[in-house]
């Protein structure tokens, strides 16, 4: 054999035995569903958390605006 074909046949060996192994997980029906929950939950979360931090303040702003005319909606 040359160097180069030891070469290849070590990197061959070393990038192969390297590699993972495939996992043979499974996620059961509550788990899944658990996670998708969960995941539906911090989305949800965020998006209020968008709303409170810009509606409620330019809600108030307009509240604030309509007072100093001296037309507020009752």
């Amino acid at each position: 054999m040359t160097n180069f074909a030891r070469l290849a046949a070590l990197l061959l060996l070393t990038f192969g035995a390297a590699m993972p192994d495939p996992a043979a997980a499974y996620i059961g029906p509550g788990a899944g569903l658990g996670a998708l929950a969960v995941t539906l939950a911090v989305l949800l979360g965020v998006l209020l958390l968008i709303v409170g931090l810009v509606w409620y303040p330019l809600k108030r702003m307009m509240k604030g605006r309509a007072a100093a005319r001296g037309d507020a909606r009752k």
